[in-house]
């Protein structure tokens, strides 16, 4: 079993070494900031009106921050900017998160979005109330940290997301990928995983996940293995809206100490359930 992980490893190793970084594979060839989320209130203040730009796609529409404190309350500027921000989310509006670049004057900054209208509006858009963008070191409404999955985002249009992958460890690692599950981002599961999978189609089986439970695996204890077998608790529900649980073991494994560990991504969707579910539907 060891071989075989290796022999992946090093495919990963060798493929990741031949391709660009993210930034320069969605980037768009310019200097991109990950400024925190301080100086970016100051930039942007309440009514300051400024570009996203969506790092998938490409699509731009103008918004305008109307409020928040914690992180930017932002409404679409017309009902044209409405249409196009709807298009990105494929004409439905959704809570998941998106890589997205701010454009104001001529500075881009690195940020994610969600594209769900909610709370008070008051521009004549067609959006009915307001959206949340974040930006590093923001945080949401319910909890006094910064979301993963709009770190995720962040990190990712900034181009240092396969830079985090690489130095995190177990538990951070795992929880990133769950959330990138959760999000539905090829992008973010590729970068996690052992082996590259056709995730975006096998991800429609899952509208949402969460991870329930996961032992506090210190870095020093496993600074020398290479393959790791971590127990969890996952609850997910698919897109019947029927509520799956697995009890069970996510396999990580790396090509040496030195370098990052990825997640066996076949063997997880496998034994969890959600290749089979996607097989089903």
């Amino acid at each position: 079993m060891r071989s075989v992980y290796t022999a992946i490893l090093l495919s990963v190793i060798l493929f990741i070494n031949s391709s660009s970084v993210l930034a320069k594979d969605e980037g768009v060839g310019i200097q991109i900031d990950m400024l925190p989320w301080e100086k970016v209130n100051e930039i942007l203040p309440k009514y300051s009106k400024f570009t996203v730009m969506d790092l998938e796609t490409g699509k731009r529409f103008e918004v305008q921050r109307r409020a928040g404190s914690r992180h930017a309350d932002v409404q679409p500027i017309t009902s044209k900017d409405t249409k196009i921000m709807k298009e990105i989310y494929g004409g439905k509006w959704s809570w998941k998160r998106r890589a997205i670049i701010v454009i104001h004057q001529d500075q881009w900054i690195a940020a994610s979005m969600h594209g769900m209208p909610h709370g008070a509006g008051a521009l004549d858009n067609n959006f009915r109330g307001h959206f949340c963008i974040h930006f590093y070191g923001s945080k949401t409404h319910r909890k006094n940290a910064m979301d993963l999955s709009h770190k995720l985002m962040i990190l990712k249009s900034a181009g240092k997301l396969q830079e985090y992958v690489n130095s995190a460890g177990p538990n951070e690692l795992i929880s990133a990928y769950i959330a990138g599950i959760k999000q539905q981002d090829s992008k973010i599961i590729s970068a996690i995983s052992l082996k590259k999978i056709d995730s975006k189609k096998r991800l429609q089986a899952v509208a949402n996940i969460s991870l329930k439970s996961m032992p506090v695996i210190s870095t020093e204890h496993v600074a020398n293995e290479i393959n790791l077998e971590v127990p969890i608790e996952i609850e997910w529900i698919n897109k019947h809206s029927k509520r799956k649980i697995f009890n069970g073991n996510i396999y990580l494994a790396r090509f040496s100490p030195a370098d990052g560990w990825k997640v066996d991504s076949k063997r997880f969707l496998k034994d969890s359930g959600i290749f089979k579910e996607e097989a089903e539907n």
